[in-house]
């Protein structure tokens, strides 16, 4: 078959436009830094790590501005189940290009992506779940830990129900990372507070809905506080079944020791006026905070609270856009461990937690703020729920260095 000479050209003319699209995706994906969220999108913590931690991310993205380069931010489910959030992570670094994991919810996802990233040399810059190993025996670098963690939380709880009192706890405890490492935090908090752990009881995650037989136990201890080491639908089950039963009204004290601003809508003033909580972050703390929540509340309307997940992914994903504007977008997408030692490197501040810095095992530094929920009558309006009670310093809210057993730290 013959071929004109004009079907030679038109052909010619075809492949170098293709060519030429594809030098432009090339220097397009070159030039662009993608941030992958690993959250929670069906299940128990979507309130808390869902949808807000998305656009917080790119509200962040937003605030930054155009500085020279691209940046894109996905986002996936990943059911609380570790495979999944590996099958996520996995494919993101090989296929998608993603080059900083943020949120990653759920201890058990968290320490199950750590290796991958770590593995990938990408970022896991973690604002979500709560272990404070992510620090500790499986710090890498590769990892920033933002926000909070259950060392930071049982601090702040455990040392200041025993000193108000309550001197003898039982746990009821998430079955899974979180719930075993916010446990194990809280009763050497308690125990160094000169209180007794008189026991603990374990149920299933996810899928436990009915409490009671759990907090019968604890009632027959006859401990003084239950110590509730869980989140989400399950903490605010517990506060609701309690209620129900009538602890608080034997004298028993919830001390709630991973509570959100979202959770203590759901459960209502009512119900929930008078429990303790640790936050880094709450909307109404300066002008800072409630500049930042305005912005924030423009992309996702009145209804969801903002609590410090969100916050999190704010300043986290803030933060590392300049450690890449700062060291340039091929050394930042070339080395994850280079990446987060640049963030590192850089003091940090946002207006949802201020001034602050990474640690060399990579956790973020920042103050922590004991709350008590406020009763009907002391609020003010929508999501005015909190009172300060007392605030730990930035150098005193987390574990110190040299305790956390992370390798990176030399003796």
């Amino acid at each position: 078959m013959a071929m004109h000479r004009r079907n030679l050209l038109a052909a010619g003319a075809s492949v170098g436009g293709f060519a030429g699209f594809t030098r432009r995706a090339r220097a397009q994906a070159a030039n662009t830094v993608k941030l992958g969220g690993i959250v929670d999108l069906s299940g128990m913590y979507r309130d808390v790590a869902g949808p807000v931690v998305i656009a917080a991310a790119r509200q962040a993205v937003q605030d930054f501005g155009p500085r020279g380069f691209n940046v894109e931010v996905l986002s996936a489910d990943q059911q609380n189940k570790p495979d999944v959030g590996v099958n996520v992570a996995r494919q993101w670094f090989d296929r998608d290009g993603v080059d900083c994991l943020i949120d990653v919810s759920t201890s058990s996802v968290a320490l199950a992506v750590n290796d991958i990233a770590r593995e990938k040399n990408k970022v896991h810059l973690n604002t979500t779940a709560a272990t404070s190993d992510l620090t500790g025996k499986a710090c890498t670098p590769n990892t920033v830990h933002w926000t909070y963690d259950t060392y930071m939380l049982a601090n702040s709880v455990g040392g200041a129900t025993v000193k108000a009192g309550g001197d003898t706890w039982f746990f009821i405890t998430a079955d899974y990372a979180f719930g075993h490492a916010l446990e194990r935090d809280t009763s050497n908090f308690v125990k160094a507070a000169g209180g007794k752990v008189l026991g603990s009881v374990r149920t299933p995650f996810p899928g436990t809905s009915d409490f009671s037989s759990f907090l019968m136990q604890a009632q027959a201890s006859g401990a003084k506080v239950i110590g509730l080491a869980n989140a989400g639908t399950d903490t605010t089950n517990c506060v609701k079944q309690a209620a129900e039963f009538g602890l608080n009204r034997r004298g028993i004290k919830l001390a709630s020791l991973l509570l959100f601003l979202t959770e203590v809508h759901s459960l209502g003033l009512n119900t929930a006026n008078g429990l303790i909580v640790t936050e880094s972050f709450y909307w109404d703390l300066n002008d800072r905070t409630r500049a930042f929540t305005q912005r924030l509340r423009q992309q996702i309307g009145p209804a969801p609270g903002i609590a410090s997940t969100h916050a999190g992914a704010y300043g986290g994903a803030l933060h590392y856009l300049k450690a890449v504007q700062d060291m340039g977008v091929a050394a930042a997408k070339a080395s994850g461990a280079d990446a987060v030692a640049r963030m590192k490197a850089i003091p940090t501040d946002d207006d949802a937690f201020g001034p602050g810095s990474i640690r060399a095992d990579g956790r973020k530094i920042h103050p922590s703020f004991l709350f008590e929920v406020k009763t009907p009558a002391e609020s003010k309006g929508p999501w005015d729920y909190y009172k300060l009670l007392q605030t730990t310093p930035a150098d005193r809210a987390f574990r110190p260095l040299a305790e956390g057993g992370c390798p990176l730290i030399k003796s």
